[in-house]
């Protein structure tokens, strides 16, 4: 199966909450990145971080459709709206570029339209717990 396969059935295994299925296609040292200053944003390090990521969006009712995918080499780069009635909503643009080793995905960094909506979106939805938990 080619990388842009991998991809496809990863989109079709996190469409379908097979979680089995989504990390069957991830290096175990994965690096997925999240960009911008919001609880979520941050590396995730390894599949068991990256399946607690994806808990997480799936608790906000994120849902990912691609419009474009496309495969140069060891690269995958997925344009997709994403979007979500959780909190204060959302539903923009994102880019995800994936590189494979090995025929795994071992690097994602995700980029979407607009940081600043993200990051409102993102806060909406996830808050910190009161001190003194918070510092626990």
């Amino acid at each position: 199966m080619t990388n842009l396969g991998k991809i496809q059935a990863f989109f079709a295994a996190y469409a379908a909450k097979d979680v089995a299925a989504v990390a069957e296609v991830m290096a175990p040292d994965i690096i997925w990145r999240i960009p911008g200053h919001h609880p979520l944003s941050g590396e995730k390090r390894g599949i068991d971080e990256v399946l607690a990521f994806f808990d997480q969006l799936a608790r906000a009712n994120f849902k990912a459709e691609p419009v474009m995918v496309a495969e140069q080499g060891d690269f995958v780069v997925d344009h997709h709206r994403g979007w979500s009635d959780a909190g204060e909503g959302i539903d923009m643009t994102w880019c995800l570029v994936f590189r494979f080793s090995d025929g795994l995905i071992q690097e994602v960094t995700n980029f979407c339209a607009d940081q600043h909506h993200a990051d409102l979106f993102f806060w909406s939805v996830y808050d910190l717990k009161p001190i003194p938990d918070r510092l626990a």
